[in-house]
């Protein structure tokens, strides 16, 4: 290897290690200068890493004394302590037991609280259940006319029923026809057309 080779392999090595301490220096200042931004920003990560994990751990401790809860109760009704912890830790679960104990004992007075639910299906299935419990024609009927309701086509079948038994036959006859063929419900109208209809 010739001088001039070795004299452009060392100015090249001297060049290499002047841009790394160039760079060196670079982030040194940059991290000098946004020194308490950068340490705010791992600060809150760890906060929000901490906070989610302590959240999640007291809503699985909410899960566990709300399922506890649950449990006395299907053995116990009448106790007031699981009621309320049921109550406080999952309102919803709450609500699907009182549903539960209002279609059990026929009590209007608990279906009725529960028509402001946010618990998925328990308001909707408490408004029919008050209706049939009450044997209200027109209740019923308001039912069936709600968007997505559940018992509507055994609503439906209430109400021809009803008619039958009044002896309005056309009626019965049209709500039984409301009645889509892929509903479970759909061959015990069919049934109740031919035998109950005449």
């Amino acid at each position: 290897m010739s001088l001039k080779e070795n004299m452009d392999a060392l100015k090249e090595e001297l060049n290499s290690e002047e841009k790394f301490f160039e760079s060196a220096i670079r982030t040194e200042r940059f991290i000098k200068r946004y020194q308490k931004p950068l340490i705010a920003v791992v600060a809150a990560s760890l906060l929000a890493v901490g906070g989610a994990i302590a959240y999640q751990a007291y809503k699985n401790g909410k899960i566990e004394s709300s399922n506890a809860a649950f449990n006395v109760l299907l053995t116990n009704p009448s106790d007031t302590k699981a009621e309320q912890t049921l109550k406080n830790d999952n309102p919803e679960l709450y609500d699907l037991w009182r549903l539960s104990r209002g279609i059990a004992q026929n009590d209007v007075t608990i279906l009725d609280s529960l028509k402001n639910s946010e618990a998925f299906g328990v308001a909707d299935i408490a408004g029919y259940e008050t209706a049939a419990i009450k044997g209200d024609a027109k209740m019923l009927e308001e039912y069936t006319k709600k968007q997505g309701a559940l018992y509507k086509d055994i609503a439906l079948l209430e109400l021809a029923v009803k008619a039958i038994e009044e002896g309005n036959v056309a009626t019965a006859r049209q709500k039984i026809a409301l009645i889509p063929e892929d509903s479970p419900i759909f061959q015990a109208g069919q049934a109740l057309s031919h035998y109950g209809v005449k």
